[in-house]
């Protein structure tokens, strides 16, 4: 291992582009030294989109869109690195966890599928690429999901008190870290993060998100409808337990929606209150914290802050004031899992994802010989 510098990449379910760290993990503290966010193409988008809501497609569709956005990453890295004055010897691996196009843990035969060609990220970028890192706990038994609590262990765990670190990104998924080590560390996806008000504001105002939280602010919760989401098997599950916006998605709103109909406005005001609700009533099923830590996108909700604040019964912060950057949690954690997997280290935790053991995560593309 000749470098403790390592790129990571991070597409998520909230489809806003592809985040891209340089980050430094020589020290107890990951130090990030660069940080960009690639926002996709409208058309690229438009593909994306088009694969992750349709049920089947053609083998065609799917392998294009694989090598695009393989090509995709790749040059985003390309530019960052010029960028920033970076040179591909410069950086011991990538770590790459791909557009998640299907993820289904649940049935006879679980499975995810995640998209964005490492070989040719590994071709065009100069750089050793480590990818796909969800199979391998589903191959141990795992539902592959969520993966970045053993990275909230490893840097937020603290000695002398219970946290709970939840990622509100499209989906949100929700980390309980004690404080006392012989005791296991929980997490799993709590439900949408903003996955169904961003989907909802381009849907009926044409725009990609609710900006500032404006049109939420201005609605009114319809409480008939939170409940009948409220209701929905998912949120009764036990954990181990993970989803994605091809369940909690546009078509799974209309059901309640025939049901209940609503204006737009209240309808985002709702949807926020659910991401908030579900958020808190899963912490109910945890034993109790001291302090909670938001990452991920929706900490630029103004309205969903104030709410999980006014539904939580103890400090809620971001993970600014803890050392890390919210908005860049997930990508230096996958920067972190490709330097495990190079380590010959494993990274899930059985009692997070219901695997049957601790196993080494990713597939390593070796630009130059094998990694050592």
């Amino acid at each position: 291992m000749h470098s403790s510098l390592y790129i990571g990449l991070m597409s998520g379910t909230s489809l806003d582009g592809v985040d891209i760290v340089l980050v430094n993990l020589a020290t107890k503290q990951p130090v990030l030294l660069a940080k960009h966010l690639e926002p996709y193409p409208e058309q690229l988008l438009a593909s994306i989109k088009e694969l992750c809501r349709r049920q089947n497609t053609s083998f065609d569709k799917l392998g294009v869109l694989d090598a695009k956005l393989g090509d995709f990453f790749a040059d985003a890295i390309v530019r960052f690195a010029s960028t920033n004055n970076i040179q591909p010897d410069d950086i011991n691996a990538i770590g790459s966890h791909g557009q998640t196009i299907q993820h289904q843990p649940f049935g006879s035969t679980p499975y995810t599928l995640q998209i964005g060609d490492a070989h040719r990220i590994v071709e065009i970028a100069g750089i050793t690429v480590v990818a796909d890192f969800r199979r391998r706990d589903m191959a141990a038994g795992g539902q592959g999901a969520p993966l970045v609590p053993a990275f909230h262990q490893a840097y937020f765990s603290h000695s002398e008190e219970n946290r709970v670190i939840i990622n509100i990104g499209g989906i949100a998924n929700i980390t309980y870290l004690p404080m006392d080590k012989k005791d296991a560390v929980v997490g799993f996806d709590s439900g949408p993060g903003n996955t169904l008000m961003d989907q909802y504001c381009q849907q009926h105002f044409e725009q990609h998100f609710d900006t500032d939280a404006e049109l939420s602010r201005a609605g009114n919760i319809n409480k008939t409808l939170l409940n009948s989401m409220l209701g929905d098997k998912y949120f009764a599950l036990g954990y181990p337990k993970s989803t994605g916006p091809e369940y909690f998605s546009l078509e799974w709103l209309q059901e309640h929606l025939t049901k209940h109909p609503t204006n737009p406005t209240d309808m985002l005001a709702t949807l926020c209150e659910l991401t908030a609700v579900s958020i808190k009533n899963s912490l109910g099923l945890l034993p109790s914290s001291d302090k909670v830590f938001i990452c991920g996108g929706g900490t630029h909700n103004p309205y969903l802050m104030e709410k999980l604040r006014h539904h939580i019964d103890c400090p809620v912060e971001t993970t600014q004031i803890i050392g890390i950057d919210p908005d860049w949690v997930e990508a230096i954690a996958f920067a972190w899992l490709a330097k495990q997997t190079l380590e010959g280290r494993t990274s899930n935790i059985p009692s997070v994802t219901g695997a049957n053991k601790s196993v080494i995560l990713g597939a390593i593309y070796p630009h130059s010989g094998y990694p050592h």
